[in-house]
């Protein structure tokens, strides 16, 4: 009798021995939710913020992974592409740019979406929307500047580390073997020749070239009247658009109300793609950033620390 009251409990443990719980944060799908609006048309809100880096955003506190801004974006234009409802894309930017690739890769799936969906892109830059930030807004039909944006910044900077000196101070020699006199250039472990310096120089050249031929295709000017003002300095809202790098001055209201208008919608629902948790509820809310640390720090600091030298179209003061 004693062994039948003890099966229960052995039969307990033997399960839990088995069970396992993974606590692990999943990410999970993006939701739609109107933020306001009314209709059955809708224009989708898209915000860019923070620096543009094919890293995803780290987060030492408890909350869902991080994907990076690369990810996200061709996520949400995967799923507005989807939606036969979605006749217009605001763009909200606020960022002083990140990498060469990552900024232009991500004016690449602006442009591609707007070309395959056929509605009009609309690019507000908020506070800041300076050299990869801008070059992101080359995409859209019309760039809208709030009146006290930040912008321009055109250019690339390459930002690498030197800690030859630290080194010999502590003792350490580092050794390379390497097939060629350039297989190392850029290392941190040692200076820059005069010769490696100027090889770096013609990568940053081609690469701002790059960047003055988009502005001229897309804002439709002449090289040498961009190249005129693109050394780099950035621009208020009104001086940007003096120069023609935007179109208008005003408000992100004003951004959507533009967007209406292209897409000839008289009403429509505005909505924001989010995940579980995230708060969307108007037109100002944005994708959440990680506490206590800022993620511009860290993403900052992971352009410095990262891997070999990196091409920035990046505002960096």
């Amino acid at each position: 009798m004693r062994v039948f009251r003890l099966l229960p409990v052995a039969l307990f443990l033997a399960g839990c021995s088995v069970i396992s719980i993974d606590f692990t944060p999943r990410i999970q799908p993006l939701r739609e939710q109107t933020i306001e609006g009314t209709g059955a048309g809708k224009v989708l809100l898209m915000d860019l913020s923070g620096v543009i880096s094919e890293e995803p955003l780290i987060s030492l506190g408890a909350q869902a992974p991080r994907v990076s801004i690369l990810a996200r974006v061709r996520e949400e234009l995967k799923k507005a592409e989807d939606d036969d409802r979605i006749h217009a894309l605001v763009v909200r930017i606020n960022s002083p740019g990140g990498t060469a690739t990552a900024s232009d890769i991500l004016y690449r799936e602006l442009s591609a979406f707007k070309a395959r969906k056929k509605i009009p892109v609309v690019a507000a830059i908020m506070d800041v929307g300076a050299s990869g930030g801008y070059y992101v807004a080359l995409a859209a039909d019309t760039i809208v500047a709030h009146p006290t944006t930040v912008t321009g910044s055109i250019g690339v900077v390459m930002l690498t580390l030197n800690a030859e000196g630290l080194l010999q101070k502590v003792g350490i020699a580092p050794l390379a073997i390497k097939s060629g006199a350039k297989k190392d250039m850029g290392s941190p472990f040692r200076g820059l020749s005069d010769e490696e310096r100027q090889i770096f120089q013609g990568v940053i050249d081609d690469l701002y070239g790059r960047f003055v031929s988009l502005i001229a295709k897309e804002r439709r000017m002449p090289e040498d009247k961009v190249r005129a003002f693109a050394d780099g300095r950035i621009y208020t809202a009104r001086r940007a658009k003096e120069l023609g790098l935007v179109d208008r001055v005003g408000y992100l209201e004003e951004a959507v109300e533009v967007a209406k208008q292209a897409a000839r919608l008289s009403e429509a629902r505005v909505v924001m793609y989010h995940r579980p948790r995230e708060y969307r509820s108007n037109i100002y809310s944005g994708t959440p950033v990680p506490e206590p640390i800022q993620p511009s720090l860290l993403q900052l600091s992971s352009l410095l620390i990262g891997p070999g030298p990196r091409f920035l179209y990046l505002w960096w003061p």
